[in-house]
């Protein structure tokens, strides 16, 4: 069986906006559907498989207990990240 874990949807949204990421560049980034990514940010809580927050928390560049509300929400947590040199566009 799946590990699930539960986020808080506000943090979520929160964070994704503060970092200047549209939701379709986040479904691109973890995989999900902007559909699905529009209904989590919507609920309170929603539960997730851990594998899934992993990718949220990855894409968004915060702990994976931020979302989940165990860490606070940083104001470093809230502000844009900083681009990457890369030119490959691997680093999206």
């Amino acid at each position: 069986m799946t590990d699930l874990m539960q986020i808080k949807s506000d943090r979520l949204k929160a964070i994704r906006l503060g970092r200047k990421i549209g939701r379709p560049k986040l479904a691109k980034l973890t995989g999900l559907t902007e559909r699905r990514l529009a209904k989590i940010e919507t609920e309170a809580t929603f539960a997730l498989p851990r594998s899934t927050v992993a990718k949220l928390s990855g894409a968004l560049q915060v702990p994976e207990l931020t979302l989940t509300g165990e860490l606070p929400v940083t104001e470093e947590d809230l502000n844009p990240v900083q681009n990457t040199q890369c030119t490959s566009g691997c680093c999206g």
